[in-house]
């Protein structure tokens, strides 16, 4: 590889999670004796990046950044890329020219375990990553090697309120700021002012949603009829937008809702659970409604906005989803389970791979098992305690991660060839 390990490290840093994270982390590793630059693409990255000498503005158009990222690598003389999902136009380019020229490629993501742990890996993440290929086999004669007792899933997103807040600081940055960055198209549909727009209605709405997501919640666990969950996701994540079958989320929520109404009792109900950040730009509240209606289900069929999904799972007889990472949370608790999308934890011994109205009839019950074995093997590999927008779970991820970046081996050789490091003990952070 071009990158040595006697060569000294040069981190190339792209965009990251809204706030501090990514400087928090470039200042680290400055201490460790390496260089570290970052690449800014609007405002909001400016704004969350305290250290002018190693800021890099890309002002650019979209056809110039493959050249200006191959420059930069050779000018730099980059050892390693740093980046938050793998997708995005810009990230994906960059990802494949760091593989072509050799360069170690860090990725970060939102928790494959969510919440209270992030994820890092190297090469890709989603269904980029490596556990796409890696069996449940392979995965149990790795884990021969620790004896770590994972621990349980807490039930809540730890930081949410710092994650809204956040949002909402770099779009304004964004909007009001970005006069530097004239040729800057967001990765994703909607303009700036409409998504800044989105962070403050959610924002100040708050009181309302738990409200309505109270009353809903309450009426299904005191209802006394089983029932189904079905987990949404944002439309714009990146996880449904490369790595399922639907191009819309209403389309997932038709096939669904017609699974269900041939395929379930007449007795059993239907819970749409939404994304805990969904911020309306999709009503589908009013789809699911619609559906139900056309499906002959109305009485049968239920909405429920964000929220604690612990409250729900417990009674679930089963669930389904495209490939949100909450799927963890129903196999852990051994629920039966139907993806749709490609997801790291869509193994044969998890998932039902039946139909989905015979899924509703009558679903099949993972292997819990192999699920424990599963769930610790990512506790011990990939990962990490903490999180990206509070202050608490930034100091605790801090505390693992630098050294994980730094070491030759990525998060799964490391706990087969024996070389990973004592793994921290969970502490809930906020």
């Amino acid at each position: 590889m071009s990158n040595a390990t006697n060569q000294k490290r040069v981190f190339l840093f792209l965009q990251g999670p809204h706030g501090p994270f990514f400087h928090r982390l470039g200042k680290m590793l400055r201490k460790t004796g390496a260089e570290v630059w970052r690449v800014g693409f609007n405002a909001g990255d400016r704004a969350f990046w305290f250290h002018s000498a190693s800021y890099i503005p890309f002002r650019g158009t979209p056809e110039d950044w493959p050249a200006t990222f191959e420059a930069l690598v050779e000018d730099k003389q980059a050892t390693d890329i740093v980046l938050y999902g793998d997708v995005r136009a810009i990230h994906a380019h960059a990802v494949a020219e760091a593989e072509a020229r050799g360069l170690r490629i860090h990725v970060f993501e939102e928790g494959y375990m969510r919440p209270y742990w992030v994820t890092y890996e190297r090469g890709g993440s989603n269904g980029h990553s490596c556990l796409m290929q890696t069996s449940v086999a392979e995965m149990q004669a790795a884990l021969a090697l620790s004896d770590m007792e994972a621990p349980l899933p807490p039930g809540h997103w730890g930081d949410m309120r710092q994650h809204m807040f956040y949002g909402a600081l770099y779009h304004w940055f964004v909007m009001f700021r970005n006069g530097d960055y004239r040729n800057f198209k967001p990765h994703r549909s909607l303009t700036v002012v409409q998504e800044f727009a989105l962070y403050v209605k959610r924002l100040l709405l708050m009181p309302v949603t738990w409200i309505d997501r109270m009353m809903s919640t309450l009426r299904i666990r005191w209802g006394g009829f089983p029932y189904h969950l079905a987990l949404l996701q944002l439309e714009h994540d990146s996880s449904f937008q490369k790595h399922s079958p639907f191009a819309t989320m209403p389309e997932f929520l038709s096939v669904v809702v017609q699974g269900f109404a041939k395929g379930a009792p007449g007795h059993h109900h239907l819970v749409f659970k939404a994304h805990p950040l969904e911020d309306g730009r999709v009503n589908m509240r009013r789809t699911v409604r619609d559906l139900a209606r056309k499906h002959g289900v109305s009485d049968r069929v239920h909405y429920v906005r964000g929220g604690k999904l612990a409250q729900l799972l417990n009674d679930a007889r089963s669930a389904v989803t495209v490939n949100s990472t909450a799927g963890q949370q129903v196999l852990w608790r051994g629920i039966p389970l139907k993806v749709f999308g490609d997801a790291v934890y869509a193994k044969p011994e998890f998932v039902s791979e039946q139909p989905l109205d015979e899924f509703f009839a009558m679903p099949s019950r993972p292997d819990n098992k192999a699920y424990k074995d599963y769930r610790r093997y990512l506790l011990e590999t990939s990962q990490l305690p903490g999180g990206f927008y509070s202050a608490g779970g930034r100091r605790q991820l801090l505390r693992q991660v630098v050294d994980m970046m730094l070491s030759a081996d990525d998060p799964y050789d490391a706990l087969k060839r024996g070389t990973a490091a004592p793994r921290q003990q969970l502490r809930l952070v906020h």
